[in-house]
């Protein structure tokens, strides 16, 4: 399944780009953070968040409709 992938901050400096469409082979509880992490090893040393579908998770399922996956730096706010 190609999906576009977004990288903000420190993790978009990390790796050389802000975003990409990946083919990501999706199964049943496909863990996105090892699948990221295998593909860019300096990510292991990261802490960072992601996203599908503006909603915080780190594994999806096949079945999951998927529109966009974003690895987000710790952030503070207010």
């Amino acid at each position: 399944m190609t999906i576009d992938v977004k990288y903000f901050g420190m993790i978009a400096e990390k790796i050389g780009c802000s975003e990409e469409n990946l083919d990501i082979p999706i199964s049943n509880d496909f863990n996105l953070r090892t699948f990221f992490e295998s593909k860019y090893t300096v990510l292991k040393q990261s802490e960072y968040k992601i996203a599908v579908n503006h909603q915080f998770t780190d594994s999806v399922k096949e079945s999951t409709e998927i529109f966009e996956i974003a690895l987000l730096p710790p952030f503070a706010g207010g």
